[in-house]
């Protein structure tokens, strides 16, 4: 019996699925003000930073594909059962209500609402109201969220960078960025902050389901599948990621450096926009 394979649609629409799971609110932001930090230096500060904001998080997803586990206590596991389940209780707790969901929540205050908000107004309340009701967006994400988020971002970027404040080599880096190997270094350690190096290893759980709905049952052809879906997408990442690190350098000749991402987003958007 011949083993099913995934049609290009199909591969296209599980990375894309990928895509929207990894992409969010620290992958937006971080990597402006990284570049906003990096200045002249932000060759070096890009690579390191797709190192851990990208490379990481793909091997993630094929370490779950080529050892076959189907989950993530299981992987974690062959260290130890109690290993296992104190790593993977830690690994959701820290990619859902520690961490991930409330930033998910400020970054799209800050940029969205806050710019619409008078000076005397209570934030704090604003925020706990706009928390409680995200809105169904987890249901759209495939086939409307990320298309919109592309295209409006792209129409950003793009403004952006044919309109640039200032050259990147004439910006003078922070001293954290001071030097290629220091630049290099500092964002290596930033691309951590996006939390995808651990959440790769829970998506690559969500990413092998939906192969194996989709048909294909043979272990090597869904590892195959479940790599082929995680380079693709992290080319993807790795391209926006170029752009908006170029994007927040080139923006300090119009700005100061900002206190976070989310604002400095803010600034861009409402300058070109």
């Amino acid at each position: 019996m011949e083993n099913k394979k995934l049609t290009l649609k199909q591969k296209l629409l599980v990375a894309g699925t990928l895509f929207g799971m990894f992409f969010g609110a620290g992958n937006l932001i971080f990597p402006v003000h990284l570049g906003q930090m990096a200045g002249s230096n932000v060759i070096p500060a890009m690579i390191g930073f797709v190192i851990t904001a990208v490379g990481i998080p793909i091997l993630g997803v094929a370490a779950i594909g080529v050892t076959h586990s189907d989950g993530l206590q299981t992987l974690a596991g062959k260290v130890g059962r109690g290993y296992g389940v104190f790593f993977t209780t830690i690994l959701y707790l820290t990619i859902g209500p520690l961490f991930a969901i409330p930033r998910c929540a400020t970054v799209s205050f800050t940029t969205g609402v806050i710019p619409m908000l008078g000076d005397g107004s209570r934030e704090w309340l604003a925020l706990l109201i706009f928390s409680l009701r995200p809105g169904k967006i987890t249901l759209w994400i495939g086939k409307i969220i990320n298309p919109i988020f592309l295209i409006f971002l792209a129409v950003l970027v793009i403004t952006a960078l044919i309109n640039p404040g200032a050259a990147a080599s004439e910006i003078e880096p922070t001293e954290a960025y001071i030097g290629s190997g220091k630049a290099f270094f500092a964002s290596f350690i930033e691309g951590y902050g996006t939390m995808d190096a651990i959440a790769g290893l829970a998506f690559g759980i969500v990413v092998i389901d939906v192969i194996r709905r989709m048909g294909v049952t043979e272990d090597n052809a869904v590892a195959r599948d479940v790599l082929g879906s995680g380079v693709f997408t992290g080319l993807l990442m790795a391209l926006i990621y170029v752009l908006t690190v170029l994007m927040g350098a080139q923006s300090r000749g119009l700005f100061e450096l900002s206190e976070n991402g989310g604002i400095a987003l803010t600034e861009i958007s409402s300058h070109y926009l």
